[in-house]
């Protein structure tokens, strides 16, 4: 070997021998890399095969196959899945999860003739007011208790709801203002943790009153005259002697005042006079939509208004002065009436009085 070969190898030799080094580890590396995709890949049987001469159970659930993806692949995001849900409640799965359905049960009763709200509850053993609990219809008008007319009788005092759609069991309970756990313990609710609801069933409400709907007079303006012709923006113009009078010559009382009735039925003859119980500005006269029928109703100037409803005759006009004991109509069996009778209420700053209990009428 001649002098320049000597010194060729003697100058880059070493390097010749470090670059065959680090190509071979490189071929080796690469070549491992792909033998672990093949049996982990596209080669899974082997894998399959090496896992389950180990320990896993017969138990454990069959492997998924790896699917590579290629280089020039592209997600779009906007297709991947969002999880929106993120209460600790969620909906459960029907597939796996089927609640009980509530099984409440309740009885019957037809109205008959001279039945009253408070006599039907007695019978029963039961509140008056869980008449409305389980006969809504009953909340506007105690009136609408009609001869013939099927009620439902509850197994206990409170209030047969229909469950809407997101109902919930916090909800129900706040909305008639008793304890979450006075529904969730009474047993034909069939309620069980997580204490779903389901719509269009009914659950028992234990304790509970429905909410009774009360109809107010027009608000009373500065204005002494009305555009309307209804009674709206009537100022009273006299202020009564805070004192009453029986506005009809009769006394036998068909309804007395209690929570779903917020004042007094008298059956008279039809068309038999109807007085203004006390001194005061009428404020409306005209036929009303809210079961009242043909109502007038006056304001007494200290707080007092006065209604006198289901008449079949008005003799007044909105802004008329009428004096104690004047004949203002005639009773009839208007609105939301099952005979000739007149409706009358007493109402003080806006709430409703019992005549009777407040010493303003004597029986």
């Amino acid at each position: 070997m001649n002098k320049g070969t000597n010194g060729f190898w003697q100058r880059y030799g070493g390097h010749l021998v470090l670059f065959v080094v680090a190509l071979l580890v490189f071929v080796w590396a690469r070549t491992s890399a792909a033998k672990t995709l093949f049996d982990f890949g596209w080669n899974s049987e082997p894998a399959a095969e090496q896992v389950s001469e180990q320990s896993v159970p017969d138990t454990a659930l069959p492997s998924a196959t790896i699917t590579p993806l290629d280089d020039d692949m592209v997600v779009d995001m906007d297709q991947l899945p969002i999880m929106n849900n993120t209460g600790l409640s969620p909906e459960l799965n029907p597939i796996t999860f089927a609640g009980k359905k509530p099984t409440v049960t309740y009885e019957t009763y037809t109205v008959k003739q001279y039945d009253t709200p408070n006599g039907i509850a007695q019978k029963f053993g039961i509140n008056a007011e869980t008449l409305l609990g389980g006969n809504p219809q009953l909340s506007q008008e105690a009136s609408l208790l009609q001869v013939g007319m099927e009620l439902k009788i509850l197994p206990i005092d409170g209030v047969l709801h229909d469950v809407q759609a997101g109902d919930t069991v916090e909800t129900v309970a706040a909305k008639y203002s008793v304890s979450v756990d006075d529904i969730i313990n009474y047993a034909p609710n069939n309620l069980e943790f997580p204490y779903r609801l389901y719509p269009d069933t009914q659950i028992m409400v234990p304790g509970a009153v429905r909410e009774v709907f009360v109809w107010n007079p027009p608000t009373i303006s500065t204005s002494t005259s009305s555009s309307s012709g209804n009674g709206f923006g009537i100022k009273p113009l006299v202020v009564g002697t805070g004192t009453f009078v029986w506005p009809v010559n009769g006394r036998r009382i068909t309804q007395y005042y209690w929570y779903g009735h917020r004042g007094i039925d008298v059956a008279l003859a039809q068309g038999s006079p109807v007085f203004a119980s006390d001194t005061g500005t009428v404020v409306w006269a005209d036929w009303n939509i809210h079961c009242y029928g043909n109502l007038i109703v006056v304001d007494h100037g200290n707080g007092f208004v006065t209604f006198y409803a289901h008449l079949s005759a008005i003799n007044v006009y909105p802004g008329q002065i009428v004096t104690q004991g004047q004949v203002m109509g005639a009773v009839g069996t208007t609105g939301c009436s099952s005979g000739p009778h007149l409706h009358f209420e007493i109402r003080l700053n806006g709430v409703q009085q019992d005549p009777f209990w407040a010493g303003y009428l004597s029986n």
